[in-house]
């Protein structure tokens, strides 16, 4: 039986916090809201990084391949680009972010993107990444976007002012999107940079060693 150790706890405890922030919110808000409510990045990069925290509890650290580390570091990666987009962009709208409750506005917001990150960096990357896999996560912020601007079109509501087409136009909304994508692939390529930097050199040679075996 695995022992249930500090770390793995913290991890527990703070996917637990996000779970009941996150339900406590919607619950305030009404079913009605729901669709919009979860079209936020900002929570559905609070589901993924809750789910990953679990996951990493399940999954020991000799059992992670390149895919797992690969996901994870998109799950950091996306929500430390929930952080820092609120930090810069979003402060004071909190009733446009449905974070209304404060105290759910500080853990889907702030707490748990340092909590993913300095997990992240405490237990790094079993492998080295690919650099393909940086694409991948720009990949999925561009599929957020493109589920954003449909969805936008059919029901006349955007979830963050820079992606308000009703406001800015398309031509608005592309420009400023291609700014943040200038820095998202910079921050990108700097994370995986980073993570290879941190993964188990022990581990990338026993592979290599199989492999060549």
């Amino acid at each position: 039986m695995r022992r249930a150790l500090p770390l793995d706890v913290a991890r527990l405890a703070f996917a637990a916090l996000a779970v009941v922030a996150m339900t406590h919110q919607l619950e305030a808000l009404g079913r009605a809201k729901a669709g919009n409510f979860f079209s936020f990045f900002t929570i559905q990069s609070n589901i993924a990084a809750a789910s990953m925290l679990g996951l990493l509890v399940l999954v020991r650290r000799t059992e992670r391949g390149v895919w797992f580390d690969a996901v994870r570091g998109g799950v950091v990666f996306f929500i430390a680009v929930t952080g820092v987009v609120f930090a810069l962009l979003l402060q004071g709208l909190q009733e446009e972010l449905q974070t209304t409750i404060p105290w759910v506005d500080t853990v889907v917001h702030r707490v748990m993107p340092l909590v993913l990150v300095l997990d992240w960096l405490v237990e790094g990357p079993r492998r080295r990444l690919p650099r393909w896999v940086a694409v991948a996560w720009l990949g999925c912020l561009g599929a957020w976007l493109a589920y954003t601007l449909v969805r936008g079109a059919i029901v006349d509501w955007y979830p963050y002012p820079f992606v308000d087409v009703s406001a800015h136009g398309y031509g608005g909304v592309a420009l400023r999107c291609a700014a943040l994508l200038v820095a998202f692939a910079a921050a990108a390529a700097g994370f995986a940079w980073l993570g290879n930097r941190r993964a188990d050199p022990a581990l990338e040679r026993l592979g290599a060693s199989i492999s060549t075996s």
